[in-house]
């Protein structure tokens, strides 16, 4: 897979580990552990640079995705914990402490859901609204730059080959 990957990009750390690896156990086929070795080095890196980015607002990566869910429901924003719960894939013990935080934080309140008196709805407060609005530009400036070294042809091959191998690893699951 890596043949001609020198004389386009200088080596990584992923290289290295294969490299590693053709000494130790010439017979493994590392093909795949340099997409996903890849991924997930590339997944941790921007996960760090987007806490640094949302820190500055006073919120989490976790706090934000709540904010952003809310915020993408549109107007009036509302959903119920449980329906957060499900998009977030957070057990409801997780959500509540994100939820009571925010709630402090006056960016979202919890109130009665007037179709169901048993339950509750979330809705994202004008000082949500606009901190979410802020926070997903934010961060999409860094994404955005991270994304410079591609041109918008490759960005979009590139996300293209992603959405096709996480549907395919939605349907190898042992």
């Amino acid at each position: 897979m890596s043949t001609s990957k020198a004389a386009r990009t200088p080596a990584d750390p992923v290289d290295a580990i294969i490299d590693q690896w053709a000494v130790v156990r010439p017979d493994l086929d590392t093909a795949a552990m340099e997409v996903f070795g890849r991924v997930f080095r590339l997944s941790r890196a921007m996960g760090d640079r987007m806490e640094k980015t949302y820190a500055p607002l006073g919120i989490s990566r976790g706090e934000f995705d709540v904010l952003a869910t809310l915020r993408r429901s549109g107007a009036p924003y509302a959903l119920s914990p449980r329906q957060l719960s499900a998009t977030l894939m957070l057990t409801t013990g997780g959500m509540t402490g994100r939820l009571d935080k925010l709630e402090r934080a006056g960016l979202l309140r919890r109130s009665p859901d007037p179709h169901d008196r048993r339950a509750l709805q979330v809705t994202l407060t004008d000082k949500g609204l606009a901190l979410v609005d802020e926070a997903v530009g934010a961060g999409l400036a860094v994404q955005t730059e991270a994304l410079s070294s591609l041109d918008e042809g490759q960005a979009g091959q590139l996300a293209d080959l992603l959405r096709q191998l996480l549907a395919g690893a939605g349907r190898t699951s042992r």
